[in-house]
């Protein structure tokens, strides 16, 4: 029997999702992949960039920080607004618009530059969003991407919280936008010169309670799937999350340090074929 996927019922659970809790607490803390993303995107003072899914700003923040002209959009107006709090607070001139990743507001080749930092590969509709970041960047111009890996600690962080409770039937794992393969393949022929580059960003808390504590009140995926739990059956993914941080934590002096493993690709826009 095959499953039909609701992608609009399923963007409407993921919005509310990520409105729990306190995403920009998470954002704060991977702030320098965002950092090494417009680093390796090379943009240039003026370049007109978008980063879609933005949450908190993360790259739009960084990329403004380059002197370029600054769009960022996201579907969750909470994330938002936390952006334009912290665009303000560095007097940085960034644009937040209320959007959705599979339906970019903007004319073809728009932008100079396009980003998106773990953001964008949470769109239900890959094909489609992929389409879309392509669509709106310039014969030229640049896509820059960074996607947690499926053998990554992230994986396996979705992967527990999966066996708890599981996700829509059907829906492609977001964690296949850093595979590099499934990459070149959602992209397709409108880009070349793609370069992508396996990076770590390590996460640390002072012990792996701590760690479980921190994504249980703060990360929305993780927050909704203990409160989709009944009661009793709550102690068993807090003490699985407990257990995948001791079982990736590398540290030695009693703290904990996570490496958890992202694509970083970024890739040219190429004209299309006459």
């Amino acid at each position: 029997m095959t499953t039909t996927l609701d992608f609009t019922a399923v963007k409407a659970r993921q919005q509310v999702t990520w409105a729990s809790g306190d995403y920009g607490a998470v954002a704060a803390l991977i702030h320098p992949i965002a950092e090494l993303l417009v680093t390796a995107a090379d943009l240039s003072a003026c370049d007109r960039v978008l980063d879609v899914a933005t949450g908190t700003g993360n790259a739009a923040i960084a990329a403004a920080r380059c002197g370029c002209t600054v769009t960022a959009v996201d579907y969750v107006p909470e994330l938002l607004e936390r952006g334009r709090a912290r665009a303000s607070a560095e007097r940085l001139p960034v644009t937040f618009v209320t959007g959705d990743a599979e339906r970019l507001a903007y004319v073809d080749g728009a932008f100079d530059a396009v980003l998106s930092v773990v953001g964008v590969m949470f769109a239900p509709h890959q094909e489609r969003a992929a389409a879309e970041l392509v669509r709106v960047c310039r014969p030229g111009g640049t896509v820059a991407l960074a996607s947690w890996t499926p053998q990554g600690f992230i994986g396996e962080l979705f992967r527990t919280v999966g066996r708890h409770v599981p996700p829509p039937a059907g829906l492609r794992p977001p964690v296949h936008w850093g595979d590099e393969g499934r990459v070149r393949e959602l992209l397709g022929g409108a880009v070349g010169d793609i370069r992508a580059v396996r990076r770590e960003f390590v996460f640390r808390f002072g012990t792996p309670e701590e760690f479980a504590l921190f994504f249980r009140a703060n990360y929305g995926p993780t927050l909704k799937a203990f409160e989709a739990l009944p009661e009793e059956r709550r102690p068993e993914l807090h003490a699985d999350l407990v257990e995948l941080a001791r079982t990736h934590n590398r540290s030695t002096d009693g703290t904990v340090r996570i490496g958890a493993e992202y694509l970083e690709v970024v890739a040219r826009r190429i004209a299309d074929p006459a």
